[in-house]
């Protein structure tokens, strides 16, 4: 599936000029160099971050690579690895896909991701890259999950299968957004459970999440705590955007 997809984005890139998924300029890429050229130089991956949540360190936080949060209360996940800020350049665009139902813009966000960190991540150990699921409800309105179709083009090695099978999630009706960090952790307790077909293949194995956002890190970590229920010894997070402190 990779090298057809290769395909017709380069000749959709030379043939059929665009806008800037940022700036909105026209021309052939899906974000133009002067966009990139932003994030590369200021964007989050670029700040000494939390080595387990991947929040930006305070000064007296340097020194372990934790933020205090974490040296506290350790999350069940591992490791993060954010792109930038949730109040970033790319802010509009995953609201554009999420909500205005484009795409297209999902190959733009996963073609930044790609061109800005992509390599540092390709001999990264793992087996699995799993995105957070959508309820089957969820799903069925929006009609897309973002953060698989954002994952699925995501480059890593070959070794990591990609699939958005494996972890489900049960539905919830209220929104989170808004809510303090304790009633997060409530409300996202037992939401996710893993596929019974899947769960012997877990067994021992790395998982990577991919989430398009990641604000107070509940959810992540609830998953990450139902992989390690289900056999899974390491859980890395990789995250589009981070929300700064405070939530």
């Amino acid at each position: 599936m990779r090298i057809p997809e290769n395909i017709f984005q380069t000749i959709y890139e030379h043939l059929l000029p665009t806008a800037c998924i940022t700036c909105q300029e026209f021309q052939k890429f899906s974000i133009c160099n002067k966009c990139l050229d932003s994030l590369r130089d200021g964007a989050l991956f670029n700040y000494q971050c939390c080595c387990q949540c991947g929040i930006a360190l305070q000064a007296p936080e340097v020194a372990l690579q934790k933020c205090v949060a974490c040296q506290h209360l350790e999350p069940y996940f591992d490791e993060t690895y954010c792109l930038d800020r949730y109040e970033g350049l790319l802010q509009k665009p995953l609201h554009e896909l999420k909500y205005q139902k484009r795409i297209a813009f999902a190959n733009a966000l996963s073609n930044t991701w790609n061109l800005l960190i992509g390599k540092d991540f390709v001999n990264t150990h793992a087996d699995y890259l799993l995105p957070v699921p959508l309820s089957t409800q969820k799903l069925a309105q929006r009609g897309f999950n973002q953060s698989w179709e954002i994952a699925r083009r995501i480059y890593c090695g070959q070794h990591i299968q990609k699939t958005p099978y494996v972890l489900q999630r049960h539905h919830y009706s209220e929104h989170q957004a808004g809510s303090s960090l304790n009633n997060r952790q409530q409300a996202i307790q037992g939401m996710f459970y893993v596929a019974a077909d899947d769960i012997q293949k877990l067994q021992n194995k790395t998982v990577i999440i991919f989430d398009d956002v990641m604000t107070s890190g509940a959810t992540l970590n609830e998953i990450a705590r139902v992989l390690k229920d289900n056999g899974v010894s390491r859980v890395i997070n990789w995250v589009l955007l981070r929300a700064a402190r405070p939530i």
